[in-house]
């Protein structure tokens, strides 16, 4: 692996440090009037999420990982752990569903998503940017409501609740943000 020089850090990098897998959420470079150079660099563990506040001078000398992406496609659920299959070579692996966290669900069938591997354990699992999703529960639509900055309440078929622009009524199907769980465009 590379080792790169503290001031190098730069944020969506992956380092190996203080015997964990880290990457870095945000890199501040310093330059103080008095005494050298430094980044601070808040760390976020691929493993575990904890964060970390680290200082890294000019002179320090940390590993760069470099992490494999695979487009994996998901087949079904089944005790908490996901199933999902390599296009190419038709492996399935399992996965702890608690890979994805609070985006779990919208993950549908079939859907292809990307996991991020370091050797062959799986540390990351990136749904695409953009899902469709019908709305089941929400308030009617009121006409000569078009204010610019008004949105209702609703639920989506996969039970995740978002707020919607007041246009948009029941069963129709809308796309979905899946980084920041919200609306996005109609579908």
């Amino acid at each position: 692996m590379p080792k790169i020089n503290g001031n190098e850090i730069k944020p969506g990098m992956v380092l190996e440090h203080d015997g964990g897998l880290w990457a870095a959420v945000k890199a501040n470079h310093v330059k103080p009037g008095k005494g050298g150079a430094f980044a601070q660099v808040e760390l976020k563990n691929l493993r575990d999420g904890r964060k970390l506040n680290e200082r890294f001078r000019s002179e320090d000398k940390v590993e760069e990982v470099r992490l494999e992406n695979k487009d994996q496609q998901f087949l079904y659920e089944t005790d908490g752990r996901l199933v999902f299959m390599d296009a190419e070579t038709y492996e399935q692996i399992e996965l702890d569903a608690d890979l994805l966290g609070e985006r779990r669900p919208f993950l549908q069938d079939g859907m292809t998503a990307t996991i991020r591997y370091y050797g062959d354990e799986a540390l990351a699992v990136t749904l695409p940017q953009k899902v469709k999703c019908r709305i089941v529960e929400t308030e009617p639509v009121v006409k000569g409501q078009t204010a610019a900055n008004s949105f209702k309440p609703a639920i989506l078929d996969n039970g995740v609740r978002i707020m919607i622009p007041p246009f948009i009524g029941q069963d129709e199907e809308i796309i979905v943000h899946t980084e920041f769980m919200e609306y996005s465009e109609r579908a």
